[in-house]
């Protein structure tokens, strides 16, 4: 049925009951009861019957319309209802649009900053390399989707050496002095500490990366307070290094080349060390606890004090090493070489002793 149409029959049907409801008001209790009402010179007992009828008649009336009025009311209520959760869902939609559109915009504002801060890095300004290095900083702390290139990207800026001159090979600087043959100078690279100090301090996430340093040359280096916790270490060069602070738990050094490396005040617990060359490296207030230095080449290191309890070095070589004090409580040395090792004090409680050469 047309709406027009609706309209047009509920129009009649509701002039028809008011012009009937008028009519019983009027007639109805001659209708009903005419056989015992007079129509002339009526009594008080006809009173009483008519008033009783109209009575009736009005509270049946006043009943209805207060029914239609609550199912009206009821009806503009769904009706609202229905309007505000129409409302609600396009509110919702719109929402949901601008988070997409403004996600679209953060996304394109990152990429932005990233290539400007990939420019940046490599370029031939010192200053510009640094704040280029700081800008991707930034971009992993807000970012975390890029967290994981940020770390890649700054991992192989510390170890793939500059080929075009913009910064010193391997990250150490020489001295203007010195012949590119001498020795080199024990100054790390700022641009080169600015990027292990950003690494070291990567926002903490459900997953922690591991920094990816494999082969990096920081000869001659001096490291100051840099945390390389868990990173990969493998094949790295740190002949003639100095680690001031710097925080090696659980690291990778597989490979690495420590040959003179001295170790101030740092943290060696857990660390995995296999085939490395440890030779007469210094590590004074360095903890060892747990490492794991197997084969490793420790000839002529100077351990005293140092805490390897704990510690695994099966078939590690420790000749002429210096390991007056050294605790290597329940340390493993199965095969290990301590020819010419100096142990005076040294502590061997239950430490595995099997094949050890002395």
């Amino acid at each position: 049925m047309k709406p027009e149409t609706r309209r047009l029959a509920l129009a009649v049907v509701g002039t028809a009951a008011a012009i009937g409801y008028v009519l019983l008001l009027w007639r109805g209790p001659w209708w009903i009861d005419g056989a015992h009402l007079r129509e002339k010179n009526l009594q008080p007992a006809d009173g009483v019957v008519i008033t009783g009828f109209r009575t009736m008649l009005v509270a049946v009336g006043a009943g209805a319309i207060t029914g239609l009025g609550l199912h009206y009311t009821h009806r503009n209520h769904q009706h609202a209802e229905k309007l505000y959760e129409h409302s609600q869902e396009q509110f919702a939609h719109l929402r949901e649009k601008d988070r997409e559109q403004a996600e679209l915009t953060r996304e394109g504002q990152v990429t932005e900053r990233y290539v400007e801060a990939i420019k940046l890095l490599g370029s031939d300004n010192l200053h510009e390399r640094l704040g280029g290095i700081y800008s991707l900083e930034r971009i992993m702390n807000d970012s975390e989707r890029d967290h994981r290139t940020v770390v890649e990207v700054l991992s192989a800026f510390v170890r793939t050496p500059a080929r075009d001159g913009s910064r010193p090979k391997g990250g150490a600087r020489r001295d203007a002095t010195e012949d590119s043959a001498d020795k080199p100078s024990t100054l790390l690279a700022p641009d080169i500490t600015a990027a292990l100090t950003v690494l070291g301090r990567q926002p903490v996430r459900q997953s922690q990366l591991v920094m990816d340093l494999r082969g990096a040359r920081l000869t001659g280096a001096t490291i100051r307070d840099v945390d390389l916790r868990h990173a990969n270490l493998q094949g790295v060069e740190l002949t003639g290094a100095r680690l001031e602070g710097v925080a090696l738990v659980g690291a990778h050094l597989a490979l690495a080349a420590l040959t003179g490396a001295t170790f101030w005040e740092g943290d060696l617990s857990d660390v995995i060390a296999p085939d490395a060359n440890f030779t007469a490296v210094n590590v004074v207030g360095t903890k060892f606890t747990k490492a794991v230095l197997t084969r490793a080449i420790l000839v002529g290191a100077d351990l005293t004090h140092v805490d390897l309890s704990h510690a695994s070095l099966p078939r590690a070589t420790l000749t002429r090493a210096h390991l007056s004090k050294v605790l290597l409580s329940h340390a493993h040395l199965e095969h290990a070489d301590l020819s010419g090792a100096n142990l005076e004090g040294a502590d061997l409680t239950r430490a595995d002793l099997v094949g050890v050469k002395l």
